[in-house]
């Protein structure tokens, strides 16, 4: 990143309608945008504003970048009125991004709620692309039904990966599902996990993050083995707004991964 106040300018590859309120947006940038997973960018719809993303798609592969999007205010339901071949800006990657080096060796437990997937695609991107870089890994994935959930295309092909074990829930009973049915907290009793050699990884709303939180300390993990994708209000990337800040940190650098064992004695960091 040369410049982190001038966004690459970059074009719509294509779009993947993922639910009715979700899209991936497949961008092809001028220049290559190495990131690493879990580092987000600020995606700028020309004449309208930016909003942070984080990437979705492999950080192996620089040429092209995926950000998935729930429609859900002024520049997501712009960018879902979008079609391939506009034009767009990328502005970063900002943060930190997941802590790759902790993982070597260990059990990883990914835990998704909702478009929350999307972050946690890019980890599990890289943790497939390496797969001598940990021991296992265990995804637990929760939507509020069926048709709200993303990626769907790709849980099988997650499921009958060597040394990888996927369990999705809905929120309540649907038609046709015939899979566990609860929040994405019930999914976490009884795991069958080694606690003082796994990693829990979390992206997804903020309601979800404390609940999901209190259960991973309540069935004992430790928090320093527990990280929070906190993506709010993140603004200039660079820590120089101070929108984002939870205590004495800025979420826009020093995460927007955090681990629990820094926040913990910090009044509301979890809402």
């Amino acid at each position: 990143m040369s410049n982190g106040f001038v966004p690459v300018p970059a074009v719509i590859d294509e779009i993947i309608v993922e639910t009715p309120t979700i899209k991936t947006f497949v961008l092809k940038p001028a220049e290559p945008i190495p990131f690493r997973a879990g580092q987000f960018v600020q995606l700028e719809v020309p004449g309208l504003g930016e909003a942070p993303f984080t990437p979705s798609s492999s950080p192996f592969e620089t040429d092209t970048m995926e950000i998935t999007i729930l429609k859900t205010g002024l520049v997501t339901n712009r960018l879902h009125e979008l079609e391939a071949g506009e034009r767009l800006g990328i502005r970063g990657p900002f943060g930190k991004g997941y802590p790759i080096p902790k993982l070597d060796g260990q059990t990883v437990l990914v835990i998704g709620g909702g478009v929350g997937l999307a972050p946690l695609r890019s980890l599990l991107y890289h943790l497939f692309g390496e797969p001598d870089c940990c021991d296992r890994v265990t995804i637990k994935y929760g939507a509020r039904n069926p048709a709200e959930m993303c990626f769907k295309r790709q849980h099988e092909g997650w499921s009958a990966r060597q040394g990888v074990d996927f369990t999705p829930t809905i929120d309540r009973p649907a038609e046709g599902w015939d899979g566990h049915v609860g929040l994405v907290t019930t999914l976490l009793d009884d795991l069958d996990l080694d606690r003082s050699k796994t990693y829990a990884v979390s992206c997804g709303p903020e309601v979800m993050l404390r609940f999901v939180t209190w259960k991973l300390l309540d069935v004992g993990f430790p928090p320093d083995r527990i990280y929070l994708s906190m993506n709010r209000n993140m603004s200039c990337g660079m820590g120089i707004c101070g929108r984002c800040n939870v205590g004495p940190y800025y979420l826009c650098k020093d995460g927007p991964d955090m681990c629990y064992a820094d926040i913990q004695d910090i009044p509301y960091a979890l809402g």
